[in-house]
């Protein structure tokens, strides 16, 4: 069952053709990893999709209190059988039906999803070829909008595609400027010895949730430097590791791109001490 402005449903259709987010992508996500009842970083999620409904220009509800949504997920997730166990929770917002490009209203909705995942805590993932490759047919333009967790996803959706063509496991996007910024599904980080570098928001990358945890992870090691700054494709073949990052995998280690074969210390490290961080928190 899935949750639809308070009302548990069936998960069938329960939008109409009119609808703001399908006619248009006039909407925001947030994906949820809860396990055993808790939400992962729900602060640091509440607080984005928040920011990104008022740059979204969209009238944020009396009752979207952080105590409210989080009730709403939880609900969710017990009628689905999920309150003992690990789930992927995806928070869809939208401005509801009505108008062309100029909304009608101002009424927001809200749709919560489940369904159930493996892992309590995040563990290195087993996959030994993981390889990506540069997705250059379309660009990410540098800017806020581009930060931001919309439905407008044309550009990973044909990057997946792309991917899957070329036995890729995945793509890193490029901005106009040419830089890298991200991966088709998480942020990225390069690492050279203990330096440690990550694309600045400016460059227009998503403003991850588990790239904020995994910076502070890095700042607070005492073993590792930390840089936000843009990265050029002619970097990554000189790079010792590579890595992805989102909050439902954690942390995926590039194991190849083109001919260069990366290794994967540092960033076991980084995810033992992530998980160390979730312990004691």
């Amino acid at each position: 069952m899935i949750n639809f402005n308070g009302s548990l449903i069936e998960n069938s259709t329960f939008i109409s053709a009119e609808n703001r987010g399908y006619k248009y992508g006039d909407a925001l996500f947030e994906t949820l990893k809860v396990v055993h009842g808790k939400i992962f970083f729900w602060e640091d999620h509440y607080f984005r999709l928040m920011s990104s409904m008022r740059i979204m220009r969209m009238e944020i509800p009396m009752n979207f209190t952080m105590e409210f949504l989080e009730k709403e997920i939880l609900k969710v997730i017990n009628v689905n059988g999920l309150a003992k166990s690990s789930a992927r929770v995806r928070l869809n917002v939208d401005r509801g039906e009505g108008g062309k490009y100029l909304p009608k209203n101002k009424a927001i909705s809200y749709c919560i999803i489940v369904e159930k995942s493996d892992n309590d805590f995040y563990t290195m993932p087993k996959n030994d070829h993981f390889t990506v490759d540069l997705y250059k047919d379309y660009f990410v333009a540098p800017g806020l909008l581009s930060t931001l967790k919309t439905n407008n996803k044309a550009i990973n959706v044909l990057g997946s595609i792309y991917a899957q063509e070329n036995l890729l496991d995945n793509c890193l996007l490029l901005n106009t400027n040419k830089s890298v910024v991200e991966a088709l599904n998480g942020n990225v980080f390069l690492i050279n010895g203990e330096h440690i570098k990550t694309p600045p928001i400016a460059d227009g990358c998503l403003k991850g949730i588990m790239r904020k945890q995994i910076i502070e992870v890095i700042v607070n090691s005492g073993d590792y430097t930390i840089e936000e700054t843009s990265i050029s494709p002619f970097e990554l073949q000189k790079a010792d590791e590579l890595f992805i990052t989102n909050v439902i995998v954690g942390i995926q280690p590039i194991l190849k791109y083109r001919k260069k074969l990366f290794g994967t210390k540092v960033s076991e490290d980084i995810l033992k001490r992530l998980n160390m961080k979730l312990r004691l928190g």
